[in-house]
């Protein structure tokens, strides 16, 4: 990579969430970017969507009971759990010494991704794209095509 600064101390961040693109691009990442005896830190950024609205009170004008919502924020943090171990389970098949660094945020990806990216003062951030065609990107939007905009640092999408 000629252009590209190969300073001894870089920090990777990466974009990871459910999806098989996203373990594809640090695949990728881990392949291209880091090399044996290179000093680099991999921050493994997933972000949750925003915590619901909740009302005391469902349509129907039930109450919600406290067991719903405590369910549905241990499924946030399972979630969360089963997310980061797969991504383990893919740098650890490199066997490069890199230092990986967990940050969970919460909000809109978009938005927590480009924050996260400039607070750590990222070299680099590598995303996966899901490969939504021209309607549903339309529609739902693109994270990577907002990050690729957004952010300082070069951002290297990784198609699978």
């Amino acid at each position: 990579m000629e252009g590209f600064n190969m300073k001894k101390d870089r920090r990777i961040v990466v974009a990871v969430d459910e999806s098989k693109e996203s373990m594809h691009a640090l695949s990728w990442c881990l392949t291209n970017l880091v090399t044996p005896n290179s000093n680099c830190s991999l921050v493994l950024l997933y972000v949750k969507p925003p915590p619901p609205v909740y009302s005391a009170f469902d349509a129907a004008g039930y109450m919600f009971s406290g067991d719903v919502i405590s369910a549905m924020e241990k499924y946030s943090k399972e979630l969360v759990n089963s997310v980061m171990e797969r991504a383990e389970t893919v740098y650890r098949n490199f066997n490069n010494n890199v230092k990986v660094e967990r940050v969970v945020g919460s909000g809109e990806a978009k938005d927590v991704i480009c924050n996260t990216v400039e607070k750590l003062g990222a070299d680099i951030l590598v995303m996966g794209s899901h490969g939504y065609g021209f309607l549903k990107r339309a529609l739902l939007g693109s994270v990577s095509d907002y990050c690729a905009k957004h952010v300082k640092c070069p951002v290297v999408i990784v198609k699978h």
